[in-house]
């Protein structure tokens, strides 16, 4: 694992290289790829008023997940974790400390959500059905309290239901150009 020194943030080209390395990979039986999925969560993020900081952090929250490609860097720095986790690590180094907070906390968030939401369970597809399994069903009562009592929990559930909408293989992406501009603003705050 590396250390927790926050990092130079990543370039345009860092960025783009990652997201362009999420293409053609596989995303958990889903119709749509992880690069479709990151653009169309980002885009949701962005359509539904998020910040600039929320919106990057929609377009990396599965970053973790990719095991080859130009993204593979990531999971081999954290080898192990789970995907939320490595992604988490990875951005509170290279974005912020908020964004790794709610890419830590989406797989978590569907958990409070089918313990909190009777309507929730039925949103989910098949597959995040059976990965809510293995990610250990739905919280319990102190756990649920404890994630609800974060002050970054709202934005963790926004991002959740966006992840969980961002499969739509016909569904609007955010463009490249406009995520650089997302996360350039984002470098400008955090340089001040």
């Amino acid at each position: 694992m590396t250390s927790g020194v926050p990092a130079a943030p990543l370039t345009d080209e860092e960025l783009t290289s990652l997201v362009e390395g999420l293409a053609g990979l596989p995303y958990g039986g889903e119709a749509v790829d992880q690069r479709t999925h990151a653009l169309q969560t980002a885009w949701l993020a962005r359509d539904a008023g998020a910040d600039d900081e929320l919106v990057v952090a929609a377009a990396l929250h599965d970053i973790g997940r990719a095991r080859t490609g130009r993204a593979r860097p990531v999971r081999a720095e954290h080898p192990g974790l789970p995907h939320e986790v490595a992604g988490a690590e990875f951005a509170r180094r290279r974005v912020s400390e908020r964004a790794a907070w709610v890419i830590a906390q989406h797989v978590p968030a569907k958990r409070y959500l089918v313990a909190t939401d009777p309507a929730y369970h039925a949103l989910l597809s098949p597959a995040s059905i059976a990965s809510l399994k293995v990610q250990g069903g739905p919280m319990d009562e102190r756990e649920a309290a404890e994630f609800a009592a974060h002050p970054l929990s709202a934005d963790a559930v926004a991002q959740r239901r966006r992840d969980d909408a961002a499969k739509d293989p016909d569904g609007p992406r955010l463009t490249m150009p406009d995520l650089l501009a997302a996360h350039a603003r984002c470098v400008a705050v955090r340089r001040t």
